[in-house]
């Protein structure tokens, strides 16, 4: 049974209505170096990453500690907003999240199942460097809670989740905070 760890990506120099992707601003790059230290001792292991600048940056300090490369794959990058301009994007978002699962669009419940998915390919211990949502995602799918946010993890906090038998149990939250996503 594989334990994953899921961290939340470091401080973004720009929100999800500024900029399509942004990377670490300094804070965040000091949240991610923590990270990998505090991370260091239980590895290597695989690291997963999604496409997105901030959870590669986030990962470059664990993989230089580790001394392997992260694995881009896409179905751990943020909740897909195709077609919306900046501004759009950000009233969508504040729309949609105080939502349940049960009412969202079918092209957002393929990319929950495909997340979902990615999580019982993984087959040894591994960290996955992802994003809000998608965390929340995987909580609510281990506590059954079908609501979009479940808790407010912070940035580069570690939630640890253990899958089995394509089921996914919580192991436990990471930090939370009151975290500002837009």
């Amino acid at each position: 049974m594989p334990r994953i760890y899921l961290i939340r990506h470091g401080k973004a120099a720009a929100g999800f209505d500024r900029h399509l992707d942004p990377g670490l601003d300094e804070t965040g790059q000091d949240q991610a170096r923590a990270m990998a230290a505090a991370l260091g001792p239980i590895g290597p292991l695989p690291i997963y990453v999604s496409p997105l600048l901030r959870t590669r940056e986030t990962a470059r300090p664990l993989e230089q500690i580790w001394g392997r490369a992260a694995t881009v794959d896409a179905r751990f990058a943020e909740l897909p907003s195709p077609g919306l301009d900046l501004a759009e994007r950000g009233e969508w978002l504040r729309r949609i999240l105080p939502g349940r699962w049960a009412d969202m669009a079918p092209a957002l419940l393929d990319w929950r199942r495909h997340l979902l998915a990615a999580l019982g390919e993984i087959t040894k211990d591994s960290v996955v460097v992802t994003h809000f949502i998608p965390i929340n995602t995987i909580v609510g799918a281990a506590t059954g809670d079908d609501q979009l946010i479940v808790f407010r993890p912070d940035n580069c906090s570690c939630t640890v989740i253990d899958v089995a038998d394509g089921r996914i149990i919580l192991v436990e939250r990471g930090a939370e905070a009151a975290t500002r996503i837009l």
